[in-house]
Parts: C-alpha cells; structure tokens; sequence
C-alpha cells in the first residue's frame, strides 16, 4: 500500500522546502497560526512554475470557525476561480452551518466551481466539528468531494484512530481520507496500522527568526513573544516522506 504524504505549507518558500524532503503534495496556505487561510496568487504561481508538486489550495477567508457570512463565501467563491485559474490542482474548503452541519448548499456550489476545472475536491478539517460523522460523511459523499481531511473528531489524528478507522471501513471506497493535526514521522506508522488509511497531512514545522519583529517597545510577535515565525522544515518532510516509504517496503 503507497502512502501519500502531504505538507502543509504557508508560503512559496515552504512549497521549496518540502519539495526537497521529497514531498509530491501540498496543502497551500498563508498564516498556519491561524489554521491556514486562502494563500496568494503569487505564493501558487511561484510554487507552480518553480517545483513539480501537486498544489491543494485551501480556501479560507479567516480563522476561528466555518459559519460564514455572506461577504465571506462570495469571496471564497471567487478566490477559488482564480486559484484554479492560475494553476492550482484542487481546492480545501469547508462550510458549515450554525447546528454544526454540512453546509450543503454552499459545498455544492464550491463543488462545482472546482470540477469545473476538473480540480480536486477537499473537504478540511471543518469535518471534524460535526455532530454526526457518518451523516456527514454521506453528504460529502452525495455533493462528489474526492477526499475529506480529519482527525477523526479529535484533537490529535492518534487520538481519533477508532473514528478514523471506523470511517475508512465504511466509506474507504466512496472518498479518500487524510489524516491530520499531529502527524509526524514517529507516529505514521502507528497511524497507518490502526486505520488503513494512506494518506497522511503534517506542517513539518520549524521556526526561523526575524529580528524585526520587536523593536522600541513595539511587538509582532505571534509565538510566545519571540521573534520567530513558523515555516516548513526540508528535514522533518524528509523525515516524514522516508517514514511512509518504509511502510511499503
């Protein structure tokens, strides 16, 4: 069984880095520290033309949650035209509705925008705060997303495995899943061994530093009042991409 790594970048410059820990796709983002939201045009053309990844391009108007108003679906509507416009091979996206249901409406007609491309069709990891996984699941199904994102409703992928597990069973021939949020080359394995699942999502994270971020009494910083700023470590992709290859030997 081949194991698909994914690295979630947050920038052009991560695109670079797990590409050379020998990544072949990426979840394209700006600001991880908010759980990801929409990435630039520039960040996806730059990762298009200069690497040979396979660039999901998540779909995000802001942090905190996924009830959307009006303003922000028209404009995640439009931003996923022009990713897929400019080259972008699917799109990850997630609504839902203030019960904690699918948004059904607004996912089919994100749906529909992606296939109209013939993109790859995301569901995120808003699927982990719904009430009924199984329903869920039926929907996502129902409206033709290709792959759903979880961490099997729990905080932590390992800590979701009879989920995940449960979900792979039932529905591994209708929808691919990924796991995500706390994987890392240690405990893949692991993962892959309680699940059945084959595809794996991590940050691969590192920290680089920006002397610039505070200066005469005046702080930017978002990490425990440093000076540094999270990006993709070629190392831990590296790591991580050798973990699933062992897994198949």
């Amino acid at each position: 069984m081949k194991i698909i790594t994914e690295i979630c970048c947050g920038s052009f410059y991560d695109a670079k880095m797990a590409q050379l820990g020998g990544a072949k796709r990426i979840e394209l983002n700006s600001s991880l520290h908010l759980g990801g939201i929409t990435p630039s045009l520039g960040s996806l053309i730059l990762s298009k033309k200069q690497t040979d990844l396979k660039v999901i391009c998540m779909v995000r108007p802001r942090g905190a949650g996924f009830l959307y108003l009006e303003e922000d679906m028209e404009t995640m509507f439009l931003d996923a035209e022009l990713l897929m416009q400019n080259g972008a091979d699917g799109i990850a996206f997630g609504f839902l509705t203030k019960d904690n249901e699918i948004d059904m409406v607004s996912t089919k007609k994100m749906v529909d925008i992606i296939t109209k491309y013939n993109g790859e069709v995301v569901f995120h990891r808003a699927f982990d705060c719904v009430n009924d996984p199984i329903k869920s699941c039926e929907e996502l199904i129902s409206l033709g997303i290709h792959r759903i994102l979880t961490s099997g409703l729990e905080d932590k992928a390992i800590n979701g495995t009879p989920v995940l597990a449960n979900l792979q069973t039932q529905f591994g021939d209708k929808v691919e899943f990924l796991m995500g949020s706390g994987v890392n080359a240690t405990n893949t394995k692991t993962l892959v061994s309680l699940t059945g699942i084959n595809q794996v999502h991590s940050s691969c994270k590192e920290w680089l530093e920006d002397s610039t971020t505070s200066a005469n009494g005046v702080s930017y910083s978002y990490f425990n009042g440093t000076n540094n700023y999270d990006v993709v470590s070629k190392e831990l992709s590296e790591k991580l991409v050798n973990a699933c290859e062992e897994l198949v030997k």
